[in-house]
C-alpha cells in the first residue's frame, strides 16, 4: 500500500475518533457522481443507460458541497459518467481541496489534455485514470480504438506538471494472471503512477455486456496467481494488505457498504453505487433507514459474486485498525 503519509495519518486519526465516539456506521470515502453523462460507451458500465433527460443534468457545485459537508467523509471520489464533462468541475475540486478533503477525480483521460490547465497540483488532489489493460485490452474494454494512447500521454503530462496520478484497473473473466501482471508492471515501472487500484468486475445490472464478469472463485484464483512469487509487494497498490488477502481468498469479510456511500443526481443511493434499492434525501436517512445486515455475499443473491472495494475495502481497513499486528503490517507495506 502506497498511501501518502499525510493521508494515512489523517485517516488513522479519523477512524480513532469514530471509535472513541462509539459510532457503528460512518463514511470513509464518499462516491460523488455530479453527472451520469460520459464521452465513452464502455460495455461493462451501465451509467449512460439513464434517461436522456437525466444525462443532460449537471449537479450544482453548492449541492455537491452540501452533500460532502453532511456526510463528513475525509476522502472524496468524484466519478460519473465523465467528471471532466461537468462545466464547473474545477471549481468543485478547488472547494474540496480548500476544505482539505482528499480528492480523487476519476476520468478516462480523453478530455484531460483540454482541461488540465484548470487544476492545480495539491497533496490533497489526484487524477484517477482508468487503465483496464495494455493497448489492445484497454481499447476493447472502452469500446473505442486509440483511447489507451491518449490516456497514457495524459498521465505522462499530468506527472510532468506535478500532479499525483493514480489508476484504476477493472479485471474481467477475459483477463489472465499474465495480462494483469503486464498492465501493473507497465503502470508501476514505465508510467510510474503514484498508486494503482484493482477492481474485480461486478455484474452491474444495466451494463450491456453481462458475459464477462468475474465470480468469486474466478476472482480468487486470478489474484492468487497474479500475486504469486511476491509480486504484489513491489507494486504501488492503493489497497490495504488485508484487502489484497481478501482478493486472494486468504481471508473473508462481511460487506460494509455504509462506509463508502454514493451520492448522485438522484440522491443517496441505497445500499451502494453498484446496487440501486432506492434513494434517500439525506445521508442520515440513508444510514438509519437501510438494513445494512441484509446486504453482502450470503445475504443477498445479487451480491453473490461481489468482491468490490466499495463493500470490502472498508472492512479490511477497520480490521487493520483493530489489530496491532495488522497495523504494523500495513505500515511496513508503505515503506
Amino acid at each position: 500500500m502506497s498511501m501518502p503519509l499525510r493521508q494515512s495519518l489523517r485517516i488513522a486519526r479519523y477512524l480513532a475518533g469514530q471509535k472513541i465516539r462509539g459510532r457503528k456506521h460512518f463514511p470513509l470515502l464518499l462516491e460523488l457522481e455530479p453527472l451520469f453523462a460520459c464521452n465513452l460507451k464502455c460495455a461493462g458500465c451501465g451509467k449512460i443507460q439513464q434517461p436522456a433527460s437525466l444525462l443532460k443534468r449537471r449537479m450544482p457545485v453548492e449541492q455537491a458541497l452540501a452533500a460532502v459537508e453532511e456526510c463528513g467523509a475525509p476522502m472524496i471520489s468524484i466519478a460519473g459518467g465523465e467528471p471532466l464533462m461537468h462545466p464547473e468541475i474545477d471549481k468543485l475540486v478547488a472547494e474540496l481541496v480548500r476544505r482539505k478533503k482528499f480528492v480523487f477525480l476519476c476520468t478516462n483521460a480523453m478530455l484531460l489534455p483540454k482541461h488540465i490547465g484548470k487544476f492545480t497540483p495539491s497533496p490533497y488532489f489526484a487524477f484517477t485514470v482508468h487503465i483496464d489493460g495494455l493497448r489492445e485490452r484497454h481499447d476493447a474494454a472502452v469500446c473505442k480504438d486509440g483511447v489507451f494512447d491518449v490516456a497514457v500521454e495524459a498521465v505522462r503530462d499530468a506527472k510532468r506538471r506535478g500532479f499525483r496520478v493514480t489508476t484504476n484497473t477493472t479485471v474481467f473473466n477475459t483477463d489472465t494472471p499474465q495480462t494483469v501482471i503486464e498492465v501493473l508492471d507497465y503502470l508501476n515501472d514505465d508510467l510510474k503512477v503514484d498508486e494503482m487500484m484493482l477492481a474485480p468486475a461486478y455484474a452491474y445490472e444495466k451494463a450491456p455486456d453481462q458475459e464477462h464478469f468475474l465470480g468469486v472463485t474466478e476472482t480468487r484464483e486470478l489474484f492468487r496467481k497474479t500475486f504469486s512469487g511476491g509480486r504484489r509487494a513491489r507494486w504501488r497498490l492503493n489497497h490495504s494488505p488485508l484487502f489484497l488477502d481478501f482478493l486472494e481468498g486468504k481471508v473473508d469479510f462481511p460487506c460494509t457498504a455504509w462506509a463508502i456511500p454514493s451520492y448522485s443526481l438522484l440522491g443517496w443511493q441505497r445500499p451502494c453505487y453498484l446496487l440501486s434499492d432506492g434513494y434517500t434525501s439525506s445521508y442520515k436517512e440513508l444510514l438509519e433507514s437501510t438494513d445494512w445486515d441484509s446486504y453482502g455475499r450470503g445475504r443477498d443473491s445479487r451480491c453473490a459474486n461481489c468482491m468490490a472495494h466499495c463493500g470490502y475495502e472498508p472492512t479490511a481497513v477497520l480490521a487493520t485498525m483493530s489489530s496491532l499486528r495488522q497495523s504494523i503490517r500495513a505500515v511496513r507495506s508503505t515503506t
